[in-house]
């Protein structure tokens, strides 16, 4: 493994210009990221300041910040009430010479809206999970094996341990509902939002019923939709929406959910889509983060219920679908069905052994999900 992310050298040009926000998942590396910009890359670095750290809270409320020092971090300061007005107040005086690192378990960008604007003054990033193509730029079975074992977060990736990764993936949840959830929002249920959590991974991969939610964990359909959709703020789960074109007939209001941590999931092949499905969103954010391009991930399924489960769009024009499948046997008749009545150029069908056979753009091409990554994700 590298020690630097994926982000890093973009993040460097951009904290000469701009402060820089890093958002993403509890424990997906973002401390980690941010240290290394400084030297020594330690917590106790003078220049790091961390809201959750009592004696770095008072710092920042008394506004006794190191200014001594170029590049300042700040960590999980959105939890402060007062921090847009900081930040803006900080950039404006001092943004000529001094660069400024925020992160935060939740969307700042979410956070950053109202109040004093901080409009231009910052580059947004979403600092993803490990991806099979980050973990090794010429992935192996091995690599893949691992990875749907362990998840894509650090800490349970690198330890190779079952236990320890049942025991992380457990803590984490409870620390997210119970911590950054009361953070982000005053929700009282939260024993609820616990259970519809437990809920939700079998329904990952299928189209998601909020009725069926609504009814297993007795709320309304507004309540169960504004609870996924503070878990998506704090980058627990996503969900993909459906891609119509005019010569299918399209669903048009389901779609699908994921999550950020496919290591949970039950079902092997179903915590395959999922990976893919994390490795096709941080394709999208990288390209939306850092080359500004507008991206899209979403699915195709029609009232007959074909589908293939992504297809990837950019600046509006698609780009490619992907199908996930166990075996590596047969093309998918979806693709084929769907590539007729459909302006999408490349078609996938993407599996976890060594086959590798057909024509992307012609019939559709079935291959490994090692090879697809290393040649056309890169991320």
């Amino acid at each position: 493994m590298k020690k630097f992310r994926y982000l890093s050298s973009d993040i460097n040009k951009d904290l000469k210009s701009k402060m820089v926000f890093v958002g993403g998942a509890r424990q997906v590396g973002k401390t980690t990221l941010a240290l290394s910009f400084l030297k020594p890359s330690k917590v106790s670095h003078p220049a790091y300041l961390n809201w959750d750290i009592s004696s770095h809270k008072e710092k920042i409320i008394k506004h006794q910040l190191p200014l001594t020092y170029k590049r300042i971090i700040f960590d999980e300061i959105h939890k402060f009430a007062q921090w847009r007005g900081l930040m803006k107040g900080l950039y404006d005086e001092h943004g000529k010479t001094h660069s400024f690192l925020v992160t935060g378990s939740a969307r700042l960008d979410y956070f950053s809206k109202g109040g004093d604007s901080l409009l231009g003054r910052y580059h947004y990033y979403r600092l993803h999970p490990f991806s099979l193509f980050e973990i090794n730029k010429k992935p192996t079975t091995g690599d893949l094996k691992h990875l749907l074992r362990f998840g894509g977060f650090p800490e349970p990736f690198l330890r190779h341990s079952d236990t320890y990764s049942k025991r992380w993936t457990r803590e984490r949840r409870q620390r997210v509902i119970h911590e950054d959830l009361r953070d982000l929002k005053q929700v009282k249920e939260l024993s609820l939002i616990y259970l519809l959590v437990e809920n939700l991974p079998i329904r990952v991969g299928s189209p998601l019923s909020i009725r069926s939610l609504r009814e297993d964990i007795g709320v309304s359909h507004q309540t169960i939709e504004s609870w996924i959709t503070l878990l998506e703020n704090l980058y627990m789960v996503f969900r993909i929406p459906p891609y119509g074109s005019q010569k299918i007939r399209a669903v048009k209001k389901e779609q699908k959910l994921y999550f950020f941590d496919w290591s949970p999931i039950p079902s092997l092949s179903i915590r395959f889509e999922n990976l893919v499905a994390c490795n096709l969103l941080k394709y999208c954010h990288y390209y939306e983060d850092v080359k500004g391009d507008d991206m899209e991930l979403r699915f195709i399924r029609d009232t007959d219920k074909r589908e293939v489960d992504f297809v990837v769009i950019k600046n509006n024009v698609p780009l490619f679908g992907v199908e996930c499948k166990t075996g590596d046997a047969h093309l998918s008749p979806a693709i084929r069905y769907f590539k007729q009545r459909t302006s999408i150029p490349l078609w996938f069908q993407v599996h976890r052994g060594h086959k590798d056979y057909g024509d992307e753009k012609k019939s559709g091409r079935v291959l490994p999900f090692t090879t697809f990554s290393k040649e056309y994700l890169k991320i």
